[in-house]
């Protein structure tokens, strides 16, 4: 079989087995079954079963990585819809990005030099909260590997979903400035689809968190790879 047909054979795996986990969780809304865990789980096991390397499969499937850029840049749909209520709230939110962004990098790097990690796995932690796009333009620039960000970004988006809704449970967080702000910032894309369903005005609040917050690492990364 030539590498054209097989990454197409991939790539339509890979929608077939979105549109189904989409259905599946729509039915039964537990978080393992959501399609971003349940989808990559199945893709690895299959891969893995059938001994195809990653080559093969990014062969056409690349297409979907390259999509992430404009399905973020969508999001700016409901910010300009909210525009006014962005405006009353813009510098309680870019100072919030700024000490969540602080702290996450801070923190990473400590707990990286901590456990001994390599410079390389360091360094591609370093931008891990931020959205995939954003993570895979920012790795390079700070040393780091953008497929490993990528997966960390991943991470670290459905931790911060989990910890998220289950600390809103408890937490006496009412406004939807502060739900989207911590989605958004703890958990970007999927924290923001997570929001979305929430509520309206909450996803765009965390929409806007997200874009800002990817935004000043990707400017701030030459600073950040000479410090880290």
């Amino acid at each position: 079989m030539s590498h054209l047909p097989e990454g197409l054979f991939w790539l339509a795996l890979t929608l077939v087995l979105y549109v189904a986990s989409r259905r599946l969780h729509g039915r039964f809304p537990h978080t393992l079954l959501s399609p971003i865990i349940a989808v990559p789980a199945v893709l690895i096991t299959i891969l893995l079963l059938a001994r195809v390397p990653y080559a093969a499969y990014n062969a056409q499937s690349h297409w979907l990585s390259a999509m992430l850029g404009p399905a973020t840049v969508a999001f700016a749909v409901p910010i300009h819809q909210y525009r006014q209520v962005i405006r009353r709230h813009c510098f309680p939110l870019i100072a919030g990005v700024i000490v969540g962004m602080t702290v996450s990098v801070v923190s990473t790097v400590w707990f990286s030099r901590l456990f001994g990690l390599p410079e390389m796995l360091e360094r591609s932690l370093s931008v891990r909260s931020i959205s995939t796009p954003f993570a895979i333009a920012a790795a390079p620039q700070v040393g780091g590997q953008a497929e490993l960000a990528a997966i960390f970004v991943v991470i670290t988006g459905l931790a911060g979903m989990v910890l998220g809704e289950w600390l809103l449970s408890w937490l006496p967080v009412r406004t939807s400035l502060a739900r989207g702000a911590l989605f958004g910032a703890g958990a970007h894309a999927v924290g923001t689809a997570t929001a979305h369903r929430r509520d309206v005005e909450e996803g765009v609040i965390s929409s806007l968190t997200m874009i800002i917050a990817g935004i000043l690492m990707v400017l701030l990364a030459p600073w950040l790879a000479a410090w880290v």
